[in-house]
């Protein structure tokens, strides 16, 4: 059964900060005939991404495997400020809502994500202070849907399973986060958010 809600994780990556893949995929293939989408979906499939999104890769070992992959002129400074041009400026979230929430519960976030981002978010979003706790998959070693780093979200915030919500754009790592015991919610809209948050006993006046 569930239990009075103490912490709620959220993803970051369309649902606190908007993903712009043509800022960065512009930059990085020069001469390619495929779409931005077409591009960040081949990084995705390439069988070193997940070294990359768990630390196991170097950045500068990144930049070097992904300009031979893609044929791209750049030197590592000028990789690391376009490949951090996916993370557009925008957020998704209203600052209000987030400091309401980080007095009322135990907040996290929990992303799949690599070294280069994650140096970028903590320098370039305030918001992220409203979360004490941030689990990143390069530095836990571990992506989601692994049960690894949602148990590490979990001991961060000294809550149980039942007493979490997670929220997640990916309807798989909802899922995965459900089969450990955390209620979870689909992430489509603040609107949705709210309302789903309310639903789950959440508190936002």
């Amino acid at each position: 059964m569930p239990g009075k809600l103490r912490a709620i994780i959220f993803d970051i990556g369309r649902v606190l900060i908007r993903i712009n893949v043509a800022r960065a995929t512009s930059g990085l293939a020069e001469g390619l005939s495929l779409s931005p989408e077409e591009i960040w979906s081949a990084l995705e499939k390439d069988p070193r991404w997940p070294d990359w999104q768990e630390g196991r890769i170097s950045p500068r070992d990144w930049h070097l495997h992904v300009s031979r992959r893609l044929g791209s002129k750049l030197n590592f400074d000028k990789f690391v400020e376009v490949w951090n041009c996916v993370l557009d400026p925008g957020r998704m979230q209203e600052d209000s809502f987030l400091r309401k929430l980080s007095k009322r519960y135990r907040l996290a976030v929990l992303s799949n994500t690599d070294p280069l981002h994650v140096e970028h978010m903590e320098r370039s979003y305030k918001f992220l202070d409203y979360f004490p706790v941030r689990v990143y998959s390069c530095r836990v070693g571990a992506s989601k849907p692994s049960p690894l780093i949602y148990k590490q979200a979990l001991a961060g915030i000294k809550a149980q399973a039942r007493e979490t919500i997670y929220v997640d754009d990916v309807v798989a790592f909802v899922e995965a986060a459900s089969r450990l015991g955390i209620r979870g919610i689909a992430y489509r809209s603040p609107d949705q958010l709210q309302a789903n948050l309310r639903e789950l006993g959440a508190d936002l006046s």
